[in-house]
């Protein structure tokens, strides 16, 4: 049974009839004629062989009078049997109201929208329509209206044969009969067989009606989007008046939107399109001779006044959404007539949470920030359903655009598209400890200089990735895109849903930075690709679709996806995105990208001019982005970055997902090893040589230790110095100035490493020539002897020393401290006993020296007896002990000294010596008693040996060094 038989069944149940007759009759002026048929003129022109011709054409005309016959009564066929089941044209105005198509959320429980039950519709005759509406409906859908027989042969070959023919989908070429037909009688079925009816049909209603009868039956049935069916309740609907005093601009408003009414829609997100649209419009009119160029100078101009829109409706934005999907892929007749049962994947109660959050925390960044709307995305990271969509802090707020849907707008991401870039970069072979030199860099190897900044407009020169990501920093991401290549980036974009990246020629370098622009929705989205680890899936809004007696239509439950990129690529990134201590330097320790109770990767972004402020990012469950900004793309206030203004709603936001989630981590990935300067985290083969002072050449074992340095020799270069960044784990180029950047970023690193102090040239290959083996000096203690007993308090050191160029000095050491020093020969020393200087056994070392420092020592042992006055003062250390280990959190330690005859004592510094053997004083104390406590050290103090040393000044004003206390900090 047909359609319309099964609409004349539910009339007869008593539903409400629209019929002809009920409207105000109009004047027949005449019928329309389909075309003439006329028969081929078969004549033939003369042929040089006459006779030859006349045998053909006794021969063909047979067939092709068969031919014609037979595709005749096939044609005739045709046309029968797809007539034999079409409604009576007479009776096309008995129809039913059609059903409404509901949406609901997950739940199938919760109604969040009705795409309006009862058609509404007001029946009015053509003369009640402005010529304008009716000339800009004509003009748009169907210029040759009036010439036509109800279909156009043109059209259906350029609509619907030729594309079929090329292997296309048939589209378009219907006249204005044609779309009554398809909106009025049959279904909106994308088959050949509907198309035909609907060919059969259109013919047979202009054999029927007059034209100016189509058009009245047209202007009362088409739908103009949402429930607005016919001119009279569109023109209501959308302007707040009867058709009969619409504008000529709000005339081609209208004759605007049956082609694609959700889409142009006012109250959508392609307004601009709608404008575009109506010029059009008002340019054919012009072109047809409809109206003057100043009429339609006019009409464009002219300030359109929308009725605001009022309706009961939850989750507007994503259910406006739904419906624009619903419509794209079913048309809007059967999306609005259906009577469908549309099951979405919103989270009702999470929506209503996130609508709430976003409703505080709006006001708070207006008041704060000048940002006057916010919006987000939440989608479940497993199958990448859409559990939240909020499209407007407030719908039906004009004063914001509240309509407009910031979910699917066009916005620059800021740095919040970095990870893209660094993704790319790790699929290359760069890893998350390769090192880029954050300096300010001129990148325009041509043209005008392009010098990005850091936020802070700091440098902080030798970065890792890992550093660079998490701190969002500008200059280092801009090397990263160049090093992974822009065409690369953006094919990976594309295959992780971004649709908005294609014109790669007009952002460049400044991708990275948020040169490009994106939708919320597809950014978020990616971000759900990362927390799968590489896999993508499409953003799933609806689970499934019923029509009105429960058979399904569709069933999205099972999401299928595909494998973008390696795993153990995403997992480095995930790994940065997670890492709180690596954006800590940037952003503290407690800030906005963390939650209480569980991992969580996320990114922040800002505009440079503060237009626009993201923070995206996702546990292994849920991914969350959330925008924030003015929909008339104003400036917030400055400061207003994405951290601050989007990162606590983000985070309240995600903080409510995740509560009732069990905690999940994110998997790491072990790297191989690698050697590669800058690419494997080493900025380059740094190497410490002894130098000898003197020569400037390598240290020996005879280069006195006064005349040697340690130098660091490194080679610092810039990345392209080491990598191709076309196979970055290749070799590098033979020459990396052929790179039009190499030049451009070795500059400001060279300029870097002289402040630094590293030497840049190579170091000697040869040994210091000065200090020679047979240039060494001899020396020989000649008293005391080695083991020899020392009574006296005071003795005389004596040396036996000569040299080939000369004995410039001897040193003499008792227990390694220096006590003195001579400079003629015969070389000796007169030694007052220290008094801390125990009885017993004692170390006794000459070391003489020539003019170039060359040195030999001489090491005895001595027995010292001496008899003590006991006037004198003694020493004990009591802590720490002499080799003891400290650790660092045990500093600042407690220092314990006994002496006797303090009172011998004018004063007490004590100091020591580091790791470096630099001294250090940390205390004194003026007449000391016999216990003596203070605090040395501090937890900053580097591991390794320190020695602690007094120096004291007596009574007699001499100034006495202790034996060092050696202790070890671990």
């Amino acid at each position: 049974m047909s359609n319309f038989h099964k609409r004349q069944l539910k009339n007869d149940n008593g539903w409400q009839h629209h019929k002809i007759h009920d409207i105000k009759p109009i004047k027949i002026k005449k019928k329309s004629r389909f075309f003439k048929f006329r028969w081929p003129n078969f004549k033939r022109k003369k042929l040089r062989n006459s006779s030859l011709a006349k045998r053909l054409a006794r021969r063909l005309w047979p067939y092709a009078l068969g031919v014609f016959f037979i595709g005749g009564i096939f044609f005739v066929g045709l046309v029968a049997w797809y007539s034999k089941d079409l409604p009576d044209p007479n009776k096309i105005m008995d129809r039913s109201v059609p059903l409404s198509t509901k949406i609901f959320d997950r739940t199938g429980e919760v109604l969040l929208y009705e795409i309006h039950g009862p058609e509404k519709r007001t029946l009015i005759t053509l003369d009640q329509i402005p010529q304008y509406a009716i000339d800009a409906t004509i003009a748009i859908e169907d210029k040759n209206f009036y010439e036509h027989g109800g279909i156009s042969v043109w059209g259906i070959l350029r609509g619907q044969i030729m594309p079929r023919l090329q292997g296309k989908r048939a589209q378009g070429g219907s006249t204005l009969t044609q779309q009554f037909v398809k909106n009025a009688i049959l279904t909106n079925e994308r088959a050949l067989s509907r198309k035909i009816k609907e060919w059969i049909l259109s013919f047979r209603l202009e054999q029927k009606f007059s034209k100016e009868e189509i058009l009245q039956l047209y202007f009362n049935e088409i739908p103009y989007g949402s429930s607005a069916y016919g001119i009279e309740s569109a023109a209501g609907y959308y302007f707040d008046k009867p058709a009969k005093d619409l504008t000529l601009a709000e005339s081609a408003i209208l004759a605007a939107l049956p082609q694609a009414p959700s889409y142009f829609s006012p109250y959508g997100n392609n307004k601009e399109g709608l404008i575009a649209r109506q010029h059009v419009i008002l340019d054919l009119m012009t072109k047809q001779g409809l109206i003057t160029d100043l009429e339609a100078e006019n009409a464009k101009s002219e300030e359109l006044q929308f009725k605001k829109r009022q309706e009961n409706i939850k989750a507007p934005h994503f259910v406006m959404y739904i419906r624009q999907l619903l419509a794209e892929e079913y048309g809007e007749a059967v999306i609005e007539q259906s009577g469908w049962k549309i099951i979405t994947t919103l989270d009702w109660e999470l929506q209503q949470k996130a609508e709430e959050i976003i409703d505080e925390l709006a006001e708070s960044n207006q008041e704060r920030f000048n940002a006057s709307n916010a919006g987000l995305v939440a989608l479940n990271v497993e199958n990448s359903e859409i559990l939240a969509m909020i499209g407007s802090r407030d719908y039906f707020n004009d004063e914001i655009d509240g309509q407009v849907n910031v979910t699917l707008a066009e916005r620059q991401p800021g740095s919040s598209l970095k990870p893209l870039v660094y993704l790319t970069a790790f699929e290359q072979g760069y890893r998350p400890d390769t090192m880029l030199f954050d300096l300010t860099t001129n990148f325009a190897s041509a043209g005008d200089d392009y010098r990005p900044l850091n936020y802070d407009l700091e440098e902080r020169g030798p970065v890792t990735i890992r550093q660079a990501l998490a701190g969002s920093l500008n200059i280092p991401a801009v090397k990263t895109l160049y090093l992974a290549g822009l065409d690369n980036v953006v094919k990976l974009a594309k295959d992780f849903g971004y649709t908005t990246l294609g014109d790669r020629d007009r952002y460049g370098l400044s991708l990275v930075l948020g040169g490009g622009e994106v939708k919320l929705l597809e950014h978020v989205n990616a971000y759900a690709s990362f927390a799968r680890e590489g896999v993508y899936k499409d953003s799933l809004p609806i689970l499934a679709i019923e029509d009105s007696e429960g058979k399904e239509i569709e069933d999205n439950k099972d999401n299928k996806g595909r494998r973008i990129l390696d795993k153990d690529k995403v997992r480095l990134l995930n790994d940065i995105l997670s890492d709180n201590a690596a954006r800590s330097y940037v952003f503290g320790e407690s800030n906005y990208l963390t939650l209480p109770d569980r991992p969580v990767a996320a990114k922040t972004g800002t505009t440079n001019d503060y237009r626009d402020s993201w923070t995206i990012g996702f546990t292994p469950q849920i991914a969350l982005g959330v925008w924030a900004g003015n929909n008339d793309n104003s400036a917030m206030s400055n400061g207003a970055s994405g951290s601050q203004v989007a990162g606590p709603i983000w985070n309240k936001v995600m903080r409510e997902l995740t509560k009732n989630l069990p905690v999940a981590g994110f998997a790491k990935t072990e790297l191989n090893s690698c050697r590669k300067p800058m690419v494997c985290g080493e900025l380059s083969d740094e190497e410490i040589i002894k130098i000898d002072k003197m020569s400037g050449l390598l240290a020996t074992e005879y280069t006195p230790y006064t005349q040697i340095e340690e130098r660091k020799y490194l080679q610092v270069h810039n990345i392209l110095q080491y990598v191709n960044r076309n196979d970055p784990l290749g070799a590098p180029l033979d020459d990396p100035s052929h790179d039009s950047q190499y030049g451009l970023w070795e500059e400001p690193v060279q300029a870097w490493a002289d402040e630094q102090g590293y030497l840049t040239e190579e170091p000697p290959t040869e040994y210091d020539d000065i200090h020679l083996a047979h240039l060494r000096p001899s020396v020989d203690i000649s008293y005391p002897s080695n083991n020899q007993t020392v009574k006296n308090n005071t003795f005389t050191l004596q040396v036996n020393s000569s040299a080939p160029l000369g004995v410039g000095r001897v040193e003499y050491f008792i227990d390694g401290q220096k006590v003195g020093q001579s400079t003629n020969s015969p070389f000796s020393f007169n030694y007052q006993v220290n008094p801390l200087l125990s009885n017993g056994k004692h170390q006794l070392k000459a070391m003489a020296f020539d003019g170039l420092e060359n040195w030999q020592e001489d090491i005895i042992e001595f027995n010292l007896q001496s008899d003590r006055s006991s006037d004198e003062f003694s020493l004990l250390w009591l802590a720490p002990d002499n080799g003891m280990n400290i650790a660092q959190a045990d500093l600042p330690y407690t220092a314990h000294l006994k002496i006797t005859n303090p009172d011998k004592i004018k004063k007490i510094d004590f100091y020591y010596l580091d790791p470096s053997d630099h001294s250090h004083w940390f205390a004194f104390i003026e007449h000391p008693g016999e216990d003596i406590i203070t605090n040395w050290g501090n937890s900053d103090y580097e591991p390794g040996v320190y020695k602690l040393y007094l120096m004291i000044k007596d009574i007699n004003d001499r100034f006495i060094s202790s034996p060092p206390i050696v202790v070890n900090i671990q």
